[in-house]
């Protein structure tokens, strides 16, 4: 085999020192927002816990191309990319906030070629069509994530597939940074962290050795994370006769998630906060991903586990919350059943927020309509605290507080008991923080726009008022599947892509005002079925009401009709929600906002 180098890099190291391509025939970009949320979260833990340490995040395989200090990535493409897009969002909201950085010589830098001649190159060049032209283009706008997205889709570039998730992963590391640093002090902090203590190893040979040593590592696997150290410490203490069928076992946890591509050690510390005492010296009974090894370890926390005493129930514990966990994140109970109020929850939180998890874990024993009854609760409590933007780390310290009390009462065994017992905690623990976020929920909900939130979470918000209404208007009261609302599609009804004399007449009616803000605020959007979307199009308010009253839900069809039926009807107490609107204006647009702001506080209500 070749000579292999191996250095160890930080960020500003690796950026500033090599300049990165990606060869079109590596796998293209696939990372989705789970993916470089999870990456930021995890440097965030590690920098909250000791800002001091290194946070080592993996090896990176390249190849010599030639030029000194130039490579073709091998393996590592999907972290190198998207450590390079969070440097582009840097760049961006340090500009805007009018802090200089030094973070445009990590994006770009000027390079002496072979030929003699000069020329500035990006540090990241991905090589697979139309990557390095979006790249190009965010480094240009130099903005935020909807303005950059604007951009890119004005320049005439298709992004679909692994463009696409470039554009949605920039949004999503600069919304990340704009919400979780708002200040531009606390920004700096992680910038210093980021770049000085994030660090990698990059392996460095000729192409054919670099190839082999990329096949080794995905096939065997290299280095030990706490869950191999976990698996390891499990089978010391099981007999040597025993060790195949204790293999088998594991597999029924590590197999699932690789399917899956969920993190093991996410899954790890969910499982271990929501079953066992978390006690640290810093007293806040959170569990990082670096701290897991240590404390299965201890003696105090192994007779906890049991996992000395019996390694194969300790395995088997694992296993059953590993099926109610992926049952969770599929939307179902834990036995994998259709479930209205946990697929509600996943419509919710999508694959960015997971920390509910270790709530649902710690009374996933409940009787299922205790269970249900907490879940429903739990989605009022989150639709609070994710619509008003409120950082995961707040979340982290309160379910890491109350997921004891939980436990606590999954161990009644008295009925009547438990449930007094949950819907105290409900009353202690939800009701307050809700009831305290109602004001800031108001406000937010009152510039909330297309756009504002993730397009899942909009979606979500109208299909949850869409199918209270339904209810209401039916007279059905019990829970249905939000599915059936999903499906419909959002229409702007001031359209998205106006004709100009639709655009002219609305600015003339309407001085002073911004189409393109109008648009897409939420008292413009409704629901609609796909044929009817497509034949109301780009057209007039005027011309689009004969549609909208053959919608099939009567949140639409009451912009252009409602029934009074009898005085207390249901129909007639959520009319009070809505209104018939004639016209279509801007004014129109900030009463119907409004009265969507009413409505969303009754349908959260807890």
């Amino acid at each position: 085999m070749s000579k292999i180098e191996n250095h160890k890099y930080t960020i500003y190291q690796a950026f500033n020192e090599c300049f990165y391509n990606v060869p079109d025939y590596q796998r293209e970009y696939v990372w989705q927002e789970k993916e470089v949320v999870r990456l930021l979260d995890d440097i965030v833990d590690e920098m909250d816990g000791n800002s001091k340490t290194e946070y080592f995040v993996g090896t990176v395989i390249v190849t010599p191309k030639g030029s000194i200090n130039q490579y073709d990535v091998i393996d590592g493409q999907q972290r190198l990319t998207t450590f390079y897009l969070i440097l582009c969002a840097m760049k961006a909201l340090f500009d805007l906030r009018g802090e200089e950085n030094e973070i445009n010589s990590l994006i770009s830098s000027s390079k002496v070629l072979d030929t003699g001649k000069t020329k500035r190159i990006l540090k990241l060049e991905p090589r697979y069509d139309g990557a390095f032209e979006i790249i190009q283009c965010i480094i240009k706008e130099n903005s935020d994530s909807l303005t950059t997205e604007k951009a890119i889709k004005a320049s005439g570039i298709n992004t679909y597939g692994a463009l696409k998730n470039i554009v949605n992963a920039y949004g999503t590391v600069y919304d990340y940074l704009n919400d979780n640093f708002p200040e531009t002090d606390k920004l700096l902090k992680f910038w210093a962290y980021l770049a000085n203590r994030v660090v990698f190893i990059q392996i460095s040979t000729e192409i054919s050795s670099a190839l082999k040593i990329f096949e080794t590592i995905n096939e065997r696997g290299i280095g030990l994370n706490p869950m191999d150290l976990m698996k390891n410490l499990i089978f010391r203490q099981a007999d040597a006769d025993e060790f195949t069928k204790l293999k088998d076992e594991w597999k029924k946890i590590t197999k699932p998630l690789e399917e899956r591509q969920e993190k093991p050690l996410r899954f790890l510390r969910y499982y271990l906060m929501s079953n066992y005492p978390i006690d640290n010296s810093r007293k806040d009974y959170i569990l990082r991903e670096d701290e897991i090894y240590d404390w299965l370890v201890d003696e105090k926390n192994a007779s906890l586990c049991g996992y000395k005493k019996d390694p194969f129930a300790f395995v088997k514990h694992l296993i059953d919350n590993l099926k109610c966990y992926l049952a969770y994140i599929d939307g179902k109970d834990k036995d994998g059943k259709d479930n209205v109020y946990t697929d509600n929850l996943r419509m919710l939180c999508g694959g960015a927020f997971s920390l509910h998890y270790i709530l649902m874990l710690a009374v996933r024993s409940l009787p299922i309509e205790l269970f249900n009854h907490f879940v429903k609760k739990l989605e009022i409590f989150l639709f609070y605290y994710i619509f008003t933007k409120t950082p995961t780390k707040e979340l982290e310290r309160y379910f890491a507080l109350w997921v004891g009390e939980l436990r606590e009462i999954t161990k009644l065994t008295d009925p009547d008991l438990q449930k007094t017992a949950l819907d105290e905690f409900i009353d202690k623990r939800f009701v307050p923080n809700v009831q305290a976020k109602q004001t800031e929920l108001a406000a937010f909900l009152g510039t909330y726009a297309l756009g504002t939130l993730q397009y899942y979470r909009s979606k979500y918000f109208l299909a949850k008022l869409t199918q209270y209404v339904e209810q209401h208007f039916v007279g059905i009261g019990d829970p249905r599947t939000l599915k059936n609302f999903m499906g419909f599609e959002i229409e702007h009804i001031l359209p998205d892509n106006p004709e100009s004399d639709l655009r002219a007449d609305f600015l003339l009616k309407n001085p002073g005002k911004d189409y393109e803000q109008y648009k897409i605020k939420l008292g413009n959007l409704t629901l609609l079925q796909k044929p009817l979307n497509i034949v109301a199009s780009n057209n007039f308010y005027a011309l689009k009401t004969p549609l909208y009253k053959d919608c099939g839900i009567y949140f639409t069809r009451s912009l252009v009709e409602m029934p009074t039926i009898g005085n207390q009807s249901s129909v007639n107490r959520i009319n009070q929600f809505l209104k018939v609107f004639p016209e279509w204006n801007a004014a129109t647009i900030e009463e119907r906002q409004q009265l969507l702001i009413n409505l969303a506080l009754e349908v959260w209500k807890i």
